[in-house]
């Protein structure tokens, strides 16, 4: 038997930052974000051997283990070995069989995009579907979080797994003792149209660690910094009006909003901005860009950028003199899903 699955990747529109703990805990948090038709997939295929084998297709990273319960968390592919883990001891599964796994993304890690909790998404809905877990979407969601947050203690926000299992646009609300609310917004057609045609997604050709940015943050909020605790207000605040711009397909104040939004994000942080992205940001303004950011935590990965559709062409060709790559792309409305192969 063979299992596979498939998650979507996001685009943070909209108060990114605030999901993360403390902020969240203390104030409560808001984000905007939509998927996109960029994935994390995971496959198992059933060996019915003694052996686990692991392999990470686009890392071209493979490793093997005897059958058992609980697999080293070593700092090898700790996003795999931790789903299972977690699942192996939360479901007590006692009936173990071998089984190969294989996953790769769309996008490489510290992309942005949300491409590590995405990926975590994608390989409990794999374990979901083999083993018939009772897992709803809330579940799958909060579980990847606890997984990649608690048990790996990778540090981010909460955000990326949520968009993964649901997919689509949605508002998203955060809220203390982990309670998070998720609201699917029903945007008109002609509305995404009009998004995507004013819309260029930029890959910087630099992938980094959100970690430092993030605990960055995390100490700001912690040790009461006015700015940026200030700057993260705003920032959740965007989340509210970037909604309403949206489902009135007012794409004037969703570019606003985002430019404004990337203003005070550079304030919640050093190292979320650089000569490198401040020269690429200028270069898209000059070439007829409305406005733009970075997706994610900053520092490098995928930069988005809001244009006229006449000019569109206009800051590709300008875009093109860095070393990076313009990234078409669509929304895509479903979230994670899987299915099983019987041969």
């Amino acid at each position: 038997m063979i299992i596979r699955s498939k998650a979507p990747l996001r685009l943070g529109l909209a108060g990114g930052g605030s999901d993360v703990s403390p902020y969240s805990d203390i104030y409560g948090g808001n984000i905007l974000n939509a998927t996109i038709d960029l994935y994390a997939y995971c496959t198992i295929t059933v060996t019915n051997t003694h052996k686990i084998q692991i392999y990470a297709a686009d890392l071209k990273h493979d490793i093997e283990y005897d059958l058992q319960p609980v697999l080293p968390i070593d700092g090898t592919l700790n996003i795999i070995k931790g789903v299972y883990n977690r699942l192996v001891k939360d479901f007590h599964i006692s009936n173990l069989t071998g089984f190969r796994i294989t996953t790769h993304s769309d996008a490489p890690p510290g992309s942005g995009l949300g491409s590590s909790s995405t990926m975590v998404v994608a390989i409990v809905k794999a374990f979901t579907e083999w083993w018939n877990l009772p897992l709803g979407e809330y579940d799958i969601a909060h579980l990847a979080y606890e997984i990649e947050r608690i048990d790996l203690k990778l540090t981010g926000g909460k955000q990326d797994q949520y968009a993964a299992t649901f997919g689509g646009f949605n508002f998203m609300e955060f809220l203390k003792e982990d309670k998070v609310i998720v609201n699917p917004l029903r945007i008109k057609r002609w509305i995404i149209d009009e998004l995507e045609a004013s819309m260029v997604l930029f890959f910087t050709g630099a992938s980094r660690s959100s970690a430092k940015i993030i605990e960055e943050q995390q100490k700001n909020t912690s040790q009461g910094n006015t700015i940026a605790i200030e700057a993260m207000h705003n920032i959740k605040q965007s989340a509210i009006d970037m909604k309403e711009a949206l489902l009135k397909g007012d794409i004037n104040s969703y570019a606003r909003i985002l430019g404004s939004a990337w203003t005070d994000k550079k304030k919640m942080a050093h190292s979320i901005s650089n000569d490198s992205i401040d020269n690429i940001y200028e270069t898209a303004l000059a070439s007829g860009a409305l406005a733009g950011k970075v997706s994610g935590a900053g520092g490098g990965g995928f930069m988005m950028f809001v244009v006229d559709p006449e000019k569109r062409l206009s800051v590709i060709d300008a875009l093109n003199q860095f070393n990076g790559k313009i990234m078409p792309f669509h929304f895509s409305e479903g979230g994670c899903h899987g299915w099983k192969i019987y041969n």
